[in-house]
């Protein structure tokens, strides 16, 4: 499966709070995760991204953000082709859940 599924942020706390594993990916830069991020949250970026595909458990949901779900839907096309088997991009990102949930 290369492909991966948008979610509004209301679906992506549903996810995240089920009681399942899943793995949740900050894609922004490290400054701006620094100053709030979902719970749980790893950073991703170009440094760690190697580090993280080798360790992440691809058969566990991925629920990833970004500043305004616009970034992250490349990121979330990527994970899928990585072999991630259920990813998400949150539309509307850190925004959105930070005007919701923060």
């Amino acid at each position: 499966m290369d492909t991966f599924t948008r979610i509004s942020v209301q679906k992506a706390h549903e996810i995240i709070n089920s009681g399942g594993t899943v793995t949740i990916v900050d894609i922004r830069d490290a400054h701006s995760y620094a100053r709030g991020h979902i719970e749980r949250a790893l950073i991703v970026n170009d440094e760690n991204i190697k580090d993280f595909l080798g360790s992440a458990d691809k058969s566990k949901p991925l629920v990833c953000y970004c500043y305004h779900g616009n970034s992250s839907q490349q990121a979330a096309g990527y994970f899928a082709q990585q072999g991630f088997k259920q990813v998400y991009s949150i539309d509307g990102g850190w925004e959105e859940w930070e005007s919701n949930y923060g």
